[in-house]
C-alpha cells in the first residue's frame, strides 16, 4: 500500500493498483461515513419503539452499536434484557414501524452533519459516471430522512437498508445485487464505510472497500483489517488524487 500524507493529521493508503475512483458503482454507509448526528433522535426512537408497542423500554446500554443494523441492535437489546425470543418476536415489526414514525415525527429536529469532503467527492465520482447507491443498517425510511435532511438526496440512486437484513454482509450482498441490476451483470462495485465490520461485510460479498476514519474507528484500526483504501476521511482521499494528478 502506499501511504500519501497531507497534513500531520492526515493520511491514505490504496492498495496498488486499485482505482479507488474508478469502480462503476459505490455503496455508502451513512452515519460516521457520510454524516453524523448531535442528536439522540434516532438512538432513543429504539426505547419509545418498545415502549410505544409493549409498554416498558429496552437500554441500549451495552449493545454493540457501531457498525450495527438497526433490526439487530433492537433484538441484540431485548436478548441483553433477558427478554424470551418468543415473547419480542411478534411484536418486531410494529416496533420497526414506531421507530420509523418517531424519526419522521422529529425530522427537521434532527442535528446532522456531513463527514469532510463528502459533497465534493460525490460530485467527483458521479462525474466520473459512477452509480451511487446506500448500503446502511438503518432501516430505509430512518436512512432516507437522513440523507434528504442532510442534503444529499440528488446523489443517491437506491438504497440497501436493514428492514430485511439485520446481518450487514446480508445487507452489503443486497444492495450489491441492485446495484448491478442497474449498472450491469459486471459492474464493478465497491462499499464505503467507517468501521471493520463495513470492511468485513464489503470482504464477505468479494467487494473492495474504502474505509474511512470519520466514524469512531481511527485509521490504524480500520488499517489492521486490510481495505483496499484507507483514509483519515474523504477529504483527505480527493486531495491524494488531485495532489498525483
Amino acid at each position: 500500500m502506499q501511504t500519501t500524507p497531507h497534513s500531520p493529521q492526515a493520511c491514505v493508503e490504496i492498495e496498488p493498483g486499485f482505482a479507488w475512483d474508478g469502480q462503476q458503482a459505490y455503496l455508502f454507509d451513512i452515519d460516521g461515513t457520510l454524516l453524523r448526528s448531535r442528536d439522540r433522535i434516532h438512538v432513543d426512537s429504539f426505547a419509545d419503539g418498545v415502549r410505544r408497542v409493549m409498554g416498558f423500554e429496552v437500554s441500549l446500554e451495552g449493545v454493540s452499536l457501531q457498525g450495527s443494523t438497526d433490526t439487530k441492535i433492537l433484538r441484540d437489546a431485548f436478548h441483553k434484557a433477558g427478554i424470551a425470543v418468543e415473547d419480542f418476536e411478534p411484536q418486531v415489526e410494529a416496533i420497526l414501524d414506531a421507530m420509523r414514525q418517531t424519526v419522521a415525527e422529529q425530522r427537521h429536529a434532527l442535528q446532522l452533519y456531513l463527514m469532510p469532503g463528502v459533497e465534493a467527492t460525490l460530485e467527483h465520482l458521479a462525474r466520473r459516471g459512477a452509480l451511487l447507491g446506500l448500503a446502511t443498517g438503518n432501516l430505509e425510511a430512518i436512512g432516507w430522512i437522513k440523507v434528504e435532511e442532510a442534503g444529499l438526496r440528488e446523489w443517491f440512486r437506491f438504497g440497501g437498508f436493514s428492514d430485511h437484513f439485520p446481518i450487514r454482509s446480508e445487507l452489503i450482498g443486497n444492495a450489491a445485487s441492485k446495484a448491478r441490476e442497474m449498472a450491469g451483470a459486471g459492474a464493478t462495485v465497491c462499499v464505503v464505510g467507517d468501521t471493520p465490520r463495513d470492511i468485513e461485510a464489503a470482504h464477505a460479498n468479494s467487494l473492495p472497500v474504502i474505509a474511512v476514519a470519520t466514524g469512531h474507528s481511527s485509521f490504524e484500526q480500520l488499517l489492521e483489517h486490510r481495505p483496499e483504501v484507507c483514509a483519515s476521511s474523504l477529504a483527505d482521499l480527493l486531495a491524494s488524487t488531485r495532489s498525483a494528478a
